[in-house]
């Protein structure tokens, strides 16, 4: 599975180790950036290429980071097809997949131990969409509203 991965300063050293983590048991990861710690950067400069990356990639998932994990997700949902999810517990990451079939998952860098923060990716990783009709008719509701809004945006 290839999963896109992006971050401002916040989730920069965290990001390292996910990558890392992610190489080592398989996973094709893409770096969306930051490239160097810089602590004046912006966190949408990273969100959304990785955002789009993972809606022009079919089959692939994203995480996004930063201080709180929610202006990256706020970030993240405008772009077009992602559903993006704040994960702050292994029930959050694995509803997220099974009940919400999101496609990017966002932490809070500064909110979870690195090794907490690593367990919540993997359970997000690992979890399928269940398919449930209940499900698949409420992300089709939200589809059908973000498609209405043609170029109004997002």
């Amino acid at each position: 599975m290839r999963v896109h991965i992006g971050t401002d300063h916040a989730g920069f050293e965290l990001k390292n180790l996910i990558i890392g983590t992610l190489r080592a048991r398989g996973y094709e990861v893409v770096d969306h950036g930051a490239e160097i710690y810089d602590s004046e950067d912006d966190y949408p400069s990273y969100i959304i290429p990785a955002a789009e990356a993972v809606v022009a990639d079919p089959g692939s998932l994203g995480i996004v980071l930063g201080g709180s994990g929610n202006g990256e997700v706020i970030a993240a949902n405008k772009v077009r097809g992602i559903r993006a999810a704040v994960v702050h517990s292994n029930e959050t990451a694995v509803l997220a997949r099974k009940h919400n079939n999101a496609n990017v998952a966002s932490l809070g860098a500064r909110m979870h131990s690195p090794q907490q923060a690593v367990d919540l990716v993997l359970a997000f990783l690992t979890t399928e969409f269940s398919g449930a009709e209940r499900h698949v008719r409420r992300i089709e509701m939200i589809s059908a509203y973000e498609e209405s809004q043609g170029s109004q945006g997002a």
